[in-house]
């Protein structure tokens, strides 16, 4: 191991801005069914599907039609 290592050539991590933060969240057990049944056909953790689909929708500016009775 050396005694200084020169970083002035280093670059930042692309990445470090898109941590991931763990929150507890209530979903209908329909819903997390519904990305589970989607996770087996796709390989892909339904966690990961949730968070794809959430960040989509925010980087599209998409807002919920929300009408209450």
């Amino acid at each position: 191991m050396r005694d200084e290592y020169d970083f002035s050539k280093s670059v930042k991590n692309p990445y470090a801005k898109k941590v991931k933060k763990q929150i507890s969240i209530k979903i209908e057990v329909d819903t997390i069914n519904y990305f589970k049944e989607l996770a087996a056909k796709s390989g892909i953790p339904y966690q990961n599907l949730i968070n794809s689909y959430l960040t989509d929708c925010a980087k599209k500016n998409i807002e919920p039609d929300l009408k209450w009775a």
